[in-house]
């Protein structure tokens, strides 16, 4: 019997011949579902490692699992091949929405092991978020900005985490060139979307000039500030950019997307020191989410 958020038969039958199978010594590895499944739960409920339920193993394998998992990409190619397998169907939507969501870090999310500290840090006042680890500070404390590409049915694309404060317009060349789903054929990786649909925080001559370069149809408002200025430089301040209000009607599925993702309530709140880990988390989340959507092959089987 499956139990409430663990993977479903449909689901496990999807992801289980991509999976590893023994280690380079040669022993078996607990059950995968297994420990998926534990994973699952602590993503689920934002618990500590060590309350895992013993259905599940022991908390130390899980861990491991994921961590490992997370180091060698393993979380990574299991949302990459779902996407692909969409894909080859005709299933992915390719008006790509992109935004971000600032979520709480928990205080557990701070004090990760950094190299070469500063001589007199330790002097310091308050502590500081390390370095790297993609944790920003705030009036309310340590915040961590996830970055999100969406296709039309507001699937996760790409995922890219920051700090909190890190501006929206500077992740977005990183998000975009996150974009990568293979051919199951002969070709390049499919990386160009038809359109992109953003909220006036994407609103630069810099960005809409990268999006026409490689033919990218841009969905993004223009500023109040932007049109005042084009507006006072008079012909020298160009034509208005092209803008279809229609399209831009459909962002609100990056939001949606984010609502889902927080449904996982260690990714609404960050609870890990790691941002990989982090970031792994948010791709086995999106990997659910994935695997919730019904595909074209098979609704065409249901009929």
């Amino acid at each position: 019997m499956v139990g409430r958020g663990e993977l479903t038969d449909a689901a496990w039958e999807r992801i289980a011949p991509l999976l590893p199978g023994v280690d380079g010594r040669g022993r078996s590895w607990r059950d995968h579902r297994q420990v998926v499944n534990g994973v699952l739960w602590r993503l689920r409920t934002g618990a500590p490692w060590r309350d895992l339920p013993e259905r599940y193993g022991p908390w130390q394998t899980v861990y491991e699992r994921f961590a490992r998992w997370e180091a060698d990409g393993t979380w990574a190619r299991l949302l990459e091949q779902v996407q692909v397998r969409d894909d080859s169907v005709g299933a992915v939507e390719w008006t790509v929405s992109v935004d971000s969501t600032v979520n709480r870090a928990h205080q557990h999310a701070a004090g990760a092991r950094k190299k070469g500290a500063a001589a007199g840090d330790e002097l310091e006042d308050r502590p500081r978020p390390p370095a790297g680890q993609a944790l920003g500070r705030s009036r309310g404390g340590l915040i961590t900005k996830v970055h999100l590409a969406c296709d039309g049915r507001g699937l996760p694309l790409a995922v890219v985490v920051t700090p909190g404060n890190v501006n929206d317009s500077t992740v977005f060349d990183a998000v975009l060139d996150g974009l990568r789903v293979p051919r199951t054929g002969p070709g390049r990786p499919r990386r160009r979307p038809d359109a992109v649909i953003a909220d006036k925080a994407y609103s630069s001559r810099a960005i809409r000039q990268a999006l026409r370069r490689r033919g990218i149809q841009a969905v993004i408002p223009e500023r109040a500030d932007q049109k005042v200025n084009r507006l006072r430089r008079g012909q020298a301040g160009g034509r208005p950019p092209a803008f279809d209000r229609e399209l831009y009607k459909a962002r609100n599925v990056v939001e949606r997307c984010f609502n889902r993702l927080k449904q996982f309530r260690a990714i609404a709140t960050r609870f890990d020191k790691l941002a990989a880990r982090y970031r792994a988390g948010v791709q086995l989340a999106s990997l659910i989410l994935w695997l919730r959507e019904p595909s074209r092959d098979r609704l065409s089987d249901r009929s």
